[in-house]
Order: structure tokens, then sequence, then C-alpha cells
């Protein structure tokens, strides 16, 4: 039995998997915590790493490995290839009026999104790079490379022994990699620090760019996204929506999108195609909120939204806890409307929650339709998914056939798919588990209008979108 290893460098933790590579079967699992915090030193993954993988017994055998990171990250170096900042991640959103600054200053929204396919936000690279140049001066004039946390951990976990290499998917989300063309723009690099960088080489996907120091072959590795939807096997028509501790919805297609509301993050894939992408900030945890003000289990709170009708009699829980990205709006806070003395109870509350944070990934699906056609069905997943009230509310939310899937490491297998095309050149073809499939009623779809047309009424009112 070939082996092949995917590691997932997410926010909260590294997941490492062992695959057989002719079936994608995990037959071992590693795992660690990172610190928690929107700033956080990048050795901390390594360490992190480096304990999920204590046990020798956990790679021994293992021919090739890639990594899938989180995206976005600033991870500073100077001229030695030494750190010089904490890292900051993509839900830091200090840098919110640097993206502002930089949108302004080329020329609006449009202009980059026909540059680079995204306009940035506080989360993307750029604007973190603008915010170190404005609030840290010393601390930006010390850098001279930034790359992002799979590039550093690739690098780290093969000795330093080759130079900092990226991919285009995960480069697709610095907002200065031009997908399209398939090479950096120096001159938003330059806007956006002052100075040039020594950026990352950009990697074909089936590459092997190194070794560890015990032999293992190093494939380029990949932003979580992409990886997530190498593990998922995205395909056109059908739109990923992933339900964590943020939520992510996107598809495959074959040209780059340039929407210019920022609203649709034009990414690259991990394949050489490209992967248009929204990404909400408020994702499993409302419901987490929700269970704790209502003084109930994560389990009652399934149960008393399951009791609620479709559309939960007019209640609408508007899900900006954390402020949000897509729409891009990082001031923004939650809201509960539309409250009247016969609807506001602990069920439609319930619902209503569930409902919000569905509709707000649902609300990206109708503008991914806009950018690139028709999208047919949804692939469910994610943590946030395996809620019974989850699943049953979704297609009256969506308004689509919905399959989802069972618990799975999708960003960690799909970096092991990535590790085994690059060790064989083919990219093998591996079954997703599926937990469920669910046809929409014809209720289930009058309630969807119904709530993306009182979400859309409240986003016009409140927020100006």
């Amino acid at each position: 039995m070939t082996l092949v290893a995917g590691v997932d460098s997410s926010t909260q933790s590294v997941k490492i998997v062992v695959c057989d590579l002719e079936t994608g079967a995990v037959v071992r699992v590693g795992r660690a915590a990172h610190p928690d915090g929107t700033e956080v030193p990048a050795s901390a993954w390594l360490q992190a790493y480096q304990e999920a993988t204590a046990d020798p017994a956990l790679l021994d055998g293992v021919a090739a490995l890639a990594v899938g990171g989180q995206q976005h990250g600033m991870v500073t170096l100077d001229e030695n290839g030494e750190l010089v900042r904490d890292a900051l991640l993509w839900n830091d959103n200090r840098s919110a009026p640097d993206a502002k600054d930089l949108i302004a200053e080329l020329g609006g929204p449009t202009v980059w999104a026909d540059a680079v396919g995204s306009v940035p936000v506080a989360s993307m690279t750029v604007a973190k790079v603008r915010w170190m140049a404005r609030a840290e001066p010393e601390n930006a004039a010390r850098t001279a490379a930034v790359v992002l946390p799979h590039d550093w951990l690739s690098w780290q976990i093969g000795g330093r022994s080759f130079a900092p290499t990226t991919d285009r998917g995960d480069a697709s989300g610095t907002c200065y990699f031009d997908a399209t063309s398939n090479r950096y723009r120096n001159d938003l690099v330059k806007l956006a620090i002052g100075h040039d960088l020594d950026l990352p080489r950009v990697a074909a996907p089936s590459e092997v760019i190194g070794y560890t120091p015990g032999g293992i072959a190093i494939a380029p590795g990949t932003g979580d996204n992409m990886a997530g939807g190498l593990g998922l096997g995205v395909t056109t028509g059908d739109a990923i929506v992933s339900l964590g501790t943020s939520g992510t919805a996107f598809t495959k297609s074959n040209q780059q999108t340039h929407e210019p509301t920022g609203t649709v993050a034009g990414f690259a894939d991990a394949t050489g195609e490209f992967l248009p992408l929204v990404c909400t900030l408020n994702g499993a945890r409302n419901l987490v909120a929700t269970a704790q003000v209502l003084g109930v289990t994560l389990t009652e709170l399934s149960d008393l939204a399951k009791s609620a009708e479709p559309a939960s009699q007019g209640v609408t829980f508007v899900p900006y806890l954390e402020g949000e990205r897509t729409p891009p709006l990082p001031d923004a806070r939650g809201q509960l409307v539309g409250l009247t003395l016969a609807n506001m109870t602990p069920a439609n509350i319930a619902r209503a929650t569930i409902e919000g944070v569905l509709w707000s990934l649902a609300y990206g699906v109708e503008v991914l339709r806009e950018q690139i056609g028709e999208i047919s069905s949804i692939t469910l997943t994610g943590g946030a998914s395996q809620s019974e009230a989850v699943r049953q509310i979704a297609t009256a939310v969506f308004g689509l056939p919905v399959v989802i899937t069972d618990t799975f490491e999708s960003v960690a297998v799909g970096a092991a798919r990535q590790a085994a095309w690059a060790l064989t050149g083919t990219l093998p073809d591996w079954q997703v588990p599926i937990l469920s499939q669910q046809e929409p009623t014809a209720d289930d779809q009058r309630a969807a209008g119904e709530i993306m047309d009182r979400y859309r009424s409240v986003l016009s009112a409140n927020f100006g979108v």
C-alpha cells in the first residue's frame, strides 16, 4: 500500500491524515491545537505540526505530503528568512480601513476586480501588508518577503532546503496575484508597502517542490478552500457550502470572476482552473451563542428549530455578530428583527438563527450564480452540517437539492490527494463520503423565496447593500 499525507493547518488546529493512495481511505490521523487569537507566532504552527507527528508511526511509509493552510495570513520575513512579527490571520479585521484606502488609491473596486479578480477586504493579505506599513513602519522596512501560512509551513517541514514556494490557488487570495496571467502584480505590492517584496515561487499543481529531511516528497500545497475543493471533488454547477467557524460557498469554473462589489473572490483552484468563492465570518459560533442565550444545549437548539415553521413566522436573525466579510461590512452587528408578541418564541428564534446563518451563504450562492451561471445543487459540509436542524432547514433556505457529506477532514484529504497527484502524475479519483441527499419540497422552495426576499430587504434598509 502506497501512503500519502495531507496536512490541514487551520485557524484552530493542525490535522494530519495519512491516506491510501489508491482509494483515499484514511488509515492514520494526528492533530494538535493552535493558539487562540487573530495574531499568532508562525512558529506555533510548526510546533503543533511537530506535536502532531511526534509518534514516528504516523508518517511511517508515507511517500508524499502536502499542506492545506488557512488563507490570507501575513507571514513576514526579514532578509535572512527570519520572522519579523507575529502573523496576522485572515480573521483579523484591524486592516479594514487599509483595504478601503487601497481600493480608493487604485481607482475603485472595479479596477481591483479587473486586475486580480478580487476586491481587497480586511482579511486579504494586501490589506494586512498596508496596515503594517501604516501602523508599524519599522517592521515594514525590515520585511523583505511575505509568505502565506501554508507556504511557511511547507518550507519548515522541508527543513528550509528549498526556497519558499506557493501555488496559484493560495496566491490568488493575496490580492496581488493575477491568476489569469499567473503572475504577481508587483505594482500592487509596492502600492501596499512602498517597496518590492521577495514573493514565493508559484509551483505547478502537481509538482514536487522538495523533500523532508526524511525523504518524503512535498507537493506545493494550497489554501484551505482549494484543498477542500479537492477533497470534496467540486465540479461545475455544484456549490460547496461549508459551515464551520466561518462559512464558505464556492464552485469550480474555467474562467476567473471579476465581481466588483467584493462579494465574490475570484480565486484560482488547486488544479489550474478557478474557484469563485464567497466567505462569511459568522458560522457555527452563532448557533452556540444563541443556544447560550436560550439556555439550551446545541441538541436542544436543533430540536427547537425543527419544531418551528419555515421562515420562522417572520423572525429574522441577521448573523453579523463578528462583523461580516460577505457582503463587506466589517463594522456591522447582528440583529434580531421582525419580533411580535405572537412570534417571539424560543423555537422561532432558534430556527431564525439557523436560517440566518444559512441565508448568508445562500446570498453568496446567488451572487455566484450571477457570475458563473447556473448552480443546480448544493453540497453541504463542515462541522455544523452535522446538526439535524441545519440539514433539515438547508433545503428551505437554498431551495435546491442538498447533498450532505459525512464528517471527514476534507481539507487534509484534499491536500493528501494533491500529494498523490505530485507523486504519480495523475490526480486520483477518491470517493466523497455522503451522509444523505435531500430534494426540496414545494413548501421548501416557497420558504426559500420568502427568506431571500426578507433578508435582501433587511440588507437594503439597514446596511445599504
